[in-house]
C-alpha cells in the first residue's frame, strides 16, 4: 500500500531522524519526500510504500503518533488514494 506521512511542527534537531528510523524499523520504503521549514515551522510530506496488513499499519501509526507526541509534532499517515481525494480540487 502507498501512503503519505505528513509531519508538522516547530522546528527541532532530529525530526527526520527519529520519523525515518521509525519508518525503517517497520519495513516501509520513501518513495518521495518534500521537506521545507518556514518561519521556525517544520513540514514534510513524504510518499511511502507499506506493507497492507492493517496491524502493522495499526503498530506504524500508533508508534509515528508517539513520536509525534515526544518531540511535538504532528505526524500523521494516510492512504495515498484517500489523501489525494481529501486534496482534490
Amino acid at each position: 500500500m502507498r501512503a503519505i506521512v505528513t509531519v508538522m511542527g516547530i522546528d527541532r534537531t532530529g525530526i527526520i531522524a527519529k520519523v525515518s528510523d521509525c519508518l525503517y524499523r517497520h519495513g516501509v520504503n520513501v518513495l518521495d519526500i518534500n521537506q521545507t521549514i518556514m518561519q521556525n515551522i517544520f513540514t514534510m510530506i513524504m510518499l511511502v510504500e507499506l506493507e497492507s496488513d492493517e496491524q502493522d499499519v495499526s503498530a506504524l501509526v500508533a508508534e509515528l503518533e508517539k513520536i509525534g507526541k515526544e518531540i511535538g509534532v504532528d505526524i500523521r499517515l494516510q492512504n495515498e488514494d484517500i489523501f489525494n481525494s481529501m486534496h482534490r480540487i
